[in-house]
């Protein structure tokens, strides 16, 4: 089985790519792209997408191409100019599985061959866009049996939420019958029962954003 990686990000920035920038500027979404593939270095690749609107800014680099009603086609040139996230994966080999953007935020979900590739595309992006959001990470089954298998992100949680996680664990306080119940887990931390109550139930309200949230 493949050991492949889908992986979801998000960027919240209207100028992260000038599809996102026309999604903007027209108030409009777009739910997918269609690009091209340059087989020569003397060719671009080319990006088509659809908004309801004709009011796109002049500065934004598209071309309409075609019309039907208040739908709008355009098409955007990848000449490595528009430093946007699609080109940066596409130096990596990635194709854009997903594309949605939508008041000024936009979303890609891309599959990395293995873990070693989905490392270096993260390292890339957040070298180029530091406030960019890794949203999901699927890995690919590995073993003869169906699994469903979800990365967890730690990085949701503050420090106080993981040290009381990784206490209350410690103590036995998630076995059944329990180690140390709740009294015993607050004061080895040196808070009441009420606060480590919160840290807990919003530490696992974190990570079970990952585990149950609906694969996109």
């Amino acid at each position: 089985m493949p050991a492949g990686i889908r992986a979801t990000v998000e960027f919240n920035s209207p100028s992260i790519c000038p599809i996102t920038a026309v999604a903007y500027a027209t108030d409009s979404t777009v739910h997918s792209v269609s690009t091209s593939v340059a087989p020569t270095p003397d060719t671009v690749s080319i990006s088509e997408f659809v908004v309801d609107s004709e009011d796109v800014p002049d500065d934004i680099p598209v071309e309409s191409v075609f019309s039907y009603g208040d739908t709008h086609v355009y098409r955007i040139e990848h000449d490595g100019s528009a430093n946007c996230p699609c080109e940066c994966l596409g130096e990596f080999g990635c194709p854009i599985d997903r594309y949605f953007t939508a008041r000024g935020s936009l979303t890609l979900v891309f599959h990395a061959s293995d873990y070693d590739q989905l490392q270096a595309v993260i390292g890339e992006l957040r070298d180029r866009y530091p406030d960019v959001d890794i949203k999901r990470l699927v890995r690919s089954p590995t073993g003869e049996a169906a699994e469903d298998n979800v990365f967890v992100n730690r990085g949701k949680l503050t420090d106080r939420q993981l040290e009381v996680l990784q206490t209350a664990y410690e103590m036995g306080y998630f076995e059944r019958p329990r180690r140390a119940n709740a009294t015993e887990v607050a004061e080895t931390l040196g808070i009441n029962q009420s606060t480590f109550a919160e840290h807990l139930v919003a530490a696992q309200s974190k990570l079970l954003e990952d585990i149950l949230e609906e694969g996109s």
